[in-house]
């Protein structure tokens, strides 16, 4: 009776060390798999400015990527022109617009008041300097159609602008007159938008930079042109096809990648109300913008008229990028996300 008693104890024990080694292998099974599923998402941000197109015409214009962008988050009218008639009004022109964008001021501050670019003020901080400073490692690109976007605006290289800012980038193909000879049709603009639109795709696709600028031009070149028409319907039916790339291939690392993405597209002006052709003052038109995202986690003030300006503390805020001080302190912008 003793030994069987014995025997049953000892059957007991195994069960129990058994039942024991059992718990400690799914321990140790939760504890390796739970990093890589708990861990936040990669925060990713992208800006895409599309260049003179007025609210009316995005609205009335068949925009599928853009409006697939949007249904993913939301749409909404917004400004350039700083304050009209006080100290920070801006002229509702190009450079002036991405150069509000960028650093998150008007052209009081950032110094910029036409296309020359003639003595851009550094001391006002842009996006890349902004993600650079917080962090070296996070990856910058920048895909262009325009040189002077890198070159002046954003400085890229020079010590007064903080230095190198961008770990790749894709531009001034304009200059490159043997490949891509100028018309007065400004085909040769269409067609650099597609090959700058394409590589940023690509890239995107395959390197997932954390912070990146597209600027597209040809839709302003034919509003300058055929100002209100058909041809610039067709023009920004175009640049969202272009558009679409990119946001497909988002939609791609999205469904591959533990990934966050912040897709922002927009524009740097309106148009004059009698022809279209033209812009640069102050009227209605000329100032009303719009901004498409695909951000879900947007507060009040993206719905109440925000600015141009409200871009890059919405981009600070989606990367969780710490500001110095007294940069942050002289923005004009406010985040449109919590």
């Amino acid at each position: 009776m003793g030994e069987r008693q014995n025997f049953t104890q000892l059957f007991s024990s195994l069960r129990c060390l058994q039942y024991l080694g059992s718990l400690l292998v799914a321990l140790f099974i939760v504890t390796c798999s739970a990093p890589e599923e708990l861990s936040p998402a990669s925060p990713k941000a992208i800006f895409i400015i599309v260049d003179g197109i007025p609210a009316d015409v995005l609205e009335a214009t068949y925009t599928p990527a853009i409006d697939e962008i949007t249904e993913a988050g939301a749409y909404t009218q917004a400004y350039v022109g700083g304050e009209a008639n006080g100290p920070s009004q801006s002229p509702t022109v190009s450079a002036v617009g991405y150069n509000s964008l960028l650093t998150g001021t008007w052209a009081n501050k950032h110094n910029v008041y036409d296309n020359r670019i003639e003595n851009p003020n550094y001391q006002y901080w842009d996006i890349f300097r902004i993600a650079k400073a917080h962090d070296s490692a996070l990856q910058t690109a920048l895909f262009s159609t325009w040189l002077d976007n890198r070159t002046r605006l954003l400085g890229d290289g020079l010590t007064e602008a903080g230095g190198s800012k961008l770990d790749y980038y894709f531009d001034g193909f304009e200059q490159d007159l043997q490949r891509f000879p100028h018309d007065d049709a400004s085909d040769y603009i269409k067609d650099i938008d597609d090959l700058v639109s394409d590589e940023a795709a690509r890239f995107v696709q395959d390197q997932g930079p954390d912070l990146s600028w597209v600027y597209l031009q040809y839709t302003d070149d034919i509003g300058h042109r055929f100002g209100d028409s058909a041809e610039l319907e067709e023009a920004v039916t175009l640049m969202d096809s272009n558009v679409g790339k990119i946001w497909d291939a988002i939609k791609s690392r999205l469904q591959t990648e533990n990934e966050d993405w912040f897709i922002v597209v927009t524009t740097d002006h309106g148009r004059d109300l009698e022809t279209g052709k033209s812009h640069g003052g102050q009227s209605e038109r000329e100032r009303l913008i719009w901004i498409a995202t695909n951000n879900q986690n947007l507060n009040e003030h993206f719905f109440n008229y925000p600015a141009i300006v409200d871009i890059l503390p919405s981009i600070a805020t989606h990367l969780k990028l710490t500001i110095p001080q007294e940069i942050s302190a002289e923005l004009d912008g406010q985040t449109f996300i919590h």
